[in-house]
């Protein structure tokens, strides 16, 4: 589901149309957007009206639910991320997407998470540059470890999987080795910057039920989390990678919302990406 977030949408449909082909691929435009389809040639594109932002999260969380769960009727398994989140296998493990997921027994699939940056110095054609082309540096988070693909009817809600009472305590937490979300809403200043301003527009407008309070000054949030990330010492993906993953094998299991999640963990360091991101 994107609104606005072209640049994003630009890189997102460039790495899911080349690992899974556009034709299976869907986007909820939140609000009429033409350029949707400009991008994504060959998706399938479903606009809903922009009219109600009240109590945004839950309605968008059982819509986007109900959507993946009429999917499941047609796909074996179900891939669902934001516009701003691409899903990465390290191709020393998996050849693809059929293979990583073929190989589960769990209904539903964690990724190692991080927010992708990119530090080099402004340069003209970077707007449409394959993302990975030029940022490399990524900073590992449990908030975005999040389950993004389900073989089952089962709901995502808070980057987790809505469960039964009665699966929660059992149902397995599966993170493979391998398998990483690259959040990429830090990475490009100029998207970063025009994002906020619709961030800001939306949290101020003072209706009920809105995002996050983060949303209330978008572009101080987001100058401070990229003036962080620079801060951080770099240690090697090796050694970065094995403690972010095995840091998170030990999940929240929210007995309140019956959700099984990551831990929210904030890793004090940042690495430098393997070259094979993004061949």
């Amino acid at each position: 589901m994107v609104y606005q977030d072209h640049w994003a949408l630009t890189q997102w449909f460039h790495h899911y149309s080349r690992l899974l082909g556009a034709e299976n691929l869907y986007i909820v435009s939140h609000g009429a957007d033409p350029r949707i389809q400009e991008i994504c040639p060959g998706a399938s594109v479903l606009t809903i009206p922009r009219d109600r932002l009240q109590g945004f999260d839950h309605w968008r969380g059982r819509m986007l639910n109900g959507f993946q769960q009429g999917l499941l009727e047609l796909y074996d398994w179900v891939i669902r991320t934001d516009a701003d989140e691409l899903i990465c296998l390290d191709p020393n493990q998996w050849t693809s997407f059929g293979d990583l997921l073929q190989a589960q027994e769990a209904a539903a699939v964690f990724a190692l998470g991080f927010n992708l940056f990119d530090f080099s110095a402004p340069q003209a054609d970077k707007a449409t540059a394959e993302v990975f082309s030029r940022a490399r540096d990524g900073v590992f988070t449990g908030h975005y470890s999040k389950a993004w693909a389900v073989r089952r009817p089962i709901g995502l809600r808070r980057h987790g999987v809505q469960l039964r009472p009665d699966r929660l305590a059992k149902f397995p937490f599966a993170m493979p080795r391998g398998v990483y979300l690259a959040h990429l809403k830090f990475t490009d200043q100029t998207a970063l910057a025009t994002m906020s301003d619709i961030r800001k527009a939306v949290g101020n407008s003072n209706v009920p039920g809105l995002p996050g309070k983060a949303w209330h000054q978008a572009d101080r949030e987001a100058e401070e989390k990229v003036a962080k990330a620079q801060a951080l010492p770099c240690l090697p993906w090796p050694e970065a990678e094995e403690q972010a993953w095995s840091q998170l094998q030990q999940p929240v299991r929210d007995e309140d919302k019956s959700i099984l999640r990551a831990k929210s963990l904030r890793f004090a360091f940042r690495t430098r990406l393997p070259d094979w991101f993004g061949r």
